[in-house]
Parts: structure tokens; C-alpha cells; sequence
């Protein structure tokens, strides 16, 4: 993986999706920048980021990740293996459908993937030293550059989606005591039916996508 390290940018997704379409980078690469200045959050709002936290995006060839994953199912699997790699180090957090780091139930972590042909870019912003009032950060001690190097040993292993799906199944039950976006509406998560893709079926409309 060869990485980009960065002062500062406007957003590390934008940045590397822009490289990406102008044949400037091709996969497998990373941006890391210390800070960005207009981050990508949820439903397209600004994802606040001051220095001191994770800011990556990653984009690889869909040839390199396992045959069973589809594009509808790449947020949760990339979230999720990052889960799992935080996990064996001592977190405790989990994943709320579909691209949503928590700890109990405050945020800590987003997640946005895009498709561009046959190249998945994948944007990640943790919080590792400071967050909002309303967040919160990581709960064990991990330096940026070891949680990047935790995470692409992890994803390079190529989980199948199916051993990843099998093991979110049992934690989507936690994602149903909080609500979710829809058409810019809240809508609780309390009798979503998780779907064997990621999708969830909810008021008989199957999603997505909660941005």
C-alpha cells in the first residue's frame, strides 16, 4: 500500500477520489492527512477534524478483496474488519448499521465508501485524541500509524464477506435502540431486518444506506 501523508487537506476522501479519476494514484493507495479542513461526514455534513486523530482513505482494486463481496455490502465489511482489529487490541467498539463507530452510545468513528468502476475508496475518520462534546474517543492507547498498519494487515488477510456478515448479524441487535436517516427522516431501527448483503428492510423498503 503505498501511503500519502498530509499536513493538511480539504478531505482525504475528496482528495484521493479526485487522484483516482485524474489517473494521478491507482489502487492499492492511502492518503493520511494530520487534519482536514472540510471532512465528509454523514448525510454530506462536515466530519470536524482537528489534529491528533485518524484521518485515511485507502482505495483497492476489487480483484484484491474476497469474490463474495458485493458493492451494496463494502461500508459494513470495511468497518467492520477495522472493528474487529480494535477488538482483539482491548476496544470495546461496535458498529452501528452501516458505517458508524461507537463506543456504548456515543459516535467515535465514521465510515463512507465509494465505487468508482472497479476501484473502492474508502474513508475513515476516528477519534484517537479529540472529539465533540457529543463524541467521544478511542478507548485504548494505539498510535495513528499502528492502527493504520493493524488495519491493512487485517484487511489483506481478505476475509470472506461471509465470515464478516456472520459475525455483524449478532451485533446489529445493538444498532436497533438508535435511530438512522432516510430520506432526511429519522426513522428508529427498533424492527429493521438486517439482509444477507448489509442491506436492512424497514418499514417494507429495503436500504442501503442511511446518508
Amino acid at each position: 500500500m503505498e501511503i500519502e501523508y498530509l499536513c493538511e487537506c480539504e478531505s482525504t476522501q475528496t482528495k484521493l477520489i479526485n487522484d483516482i479519476k485524474s489517473l494521478q494514484k491507482s489502487p492499492p493507495c492511502a492518503i493520511i492527512a494530520d487534519s482536514q479542513s472540510f471532512g465528509i461526514g454523514s448525510r454530506a455534513n462536515s466530519w470536524d477534524s482537528p489534529r491528533g486523530n485518524l484521518y485515511l482513505s485507502f482505495a483497492i482494486d476489487e480483484s484484491e478483496l474476497p469474490s463474495d463481496l458485493a458493492p451494496a455490502s463494502a461500508s459494513i465489511y470495511f468497518a467492520f474488519i477495522l472493528v474487529l482489529a480494535l477488538r482483539d487490541k482491548g476496544s470495546k467498539i461496535w458498529l452501528k448499521w452501516p458505517n458508524d463507530l461507537y463506543l456504548a452510545n456515543r459516535k467515535i468513528a465514521g465510515i463512507i465508501t465509494t465505487k468508482i468502476n472497479n476501484i473502492y475508496i474508502c474513508g475513515i475518520g476516528l477519534n484517537l485524541t479529540n472529539c465533540p462534546n457529543y463524541a467521544d474517543c478511542l478507548d485504548i492507547e494505539l498510535s495513528r500509524d499502528d492502527i493504520v498498519d493493524l488495519y491493512f494487515k487485517s484487511l489483506s488477510t481478505k476475509p470472506k464477506w461471509k465470515q464478516i456478515f456472520s459475525k455483524y448479524l449478532v451485533e446489529f441487535e445493538l444498532s436497533k435502540s438508535f435511530s438512522i436517516h432516510i430520506d432526511d427522516k429519522e426513522v428508529s431501527l427498533n424492527d429493521a431486518k438486517l439482509q444477507s448483503d448489509g442491506s436492512i428492510i424497514i418499514n417494507n423498503k429495503r436500504v442501503y444506506s442511511a446518508r
